[in-house]
């Protein structure tokens, strides 16, 4: 069942995010990337200072979450979107699709129309290919985890 039509959408720099509004989307990313995951990794890197914030609501829950960069940022020549992530609870409902659609209009309308690179986890890549992102390298391993350079040619690029 999808619930795309009930999200609530809202972009913020680092610095305008609550502490209640920082503390969902760290906590929401702790549960997916360190606890379902299994993957011992210090989430917050110092990046998210540098980042816009995309938070998806459904009613008053935090259910997906990613962080924008403005090109040369992340990557040289890029613009890119990182710590895609989506709640276990509301997997299959099109949330996913919905909040990489947004975060790509998202990225267009804070810094302009050009390319997006995203770091993938490996076993995502058919749900990336679906979102116009193609393989831009080989696999590499990082945080123990396999993950491929991809890229989105209208807008973007992915790694």
């Amino acid at each position: 069942m999808s619930h795309t039509k009930d999200l609530r959408w809202v972009t913020k720099s680092f610095t305008e995010l609550t502490s209640n509004e920082l503390y969902q989307l760290l906590k929401l990313r702790s549960e997916v990337f360190v606890v379902e995951q299994k993957c011992i990794f210090l989430d917050m890197d110092n990046n998210d200072q540098k980042a816009f914030h995309t938070l998806g609501y459904l009613e008053d829950e935090l259910v997906a979450t990613t962080r924008l960069f403005d090109k040369d940022i992340m990557y040289q020549g890029y613009q890119s979107i990182g710590r895609v992530v989506n709640s276990p609870r509301h997997r299959g409902s099109g949330i996913g699709k919905a909040l990489m659609q947004y975060s790509i209009k998202e990225c267009e309308r804070l810094f302009g129309k050009g390319p997006i690179k995203i770091g993938a986890q490996l076993y995502l890549k058919k749900f990336y290919n679906e979102q116009g992102f193609e393989q831009s390298g080989a696999v590499y391993l990082e945080d123990e985890i396999d993950h491929i350079p991809r890229s989105e040619e209208h807008t973007s690029e992915l790694q």
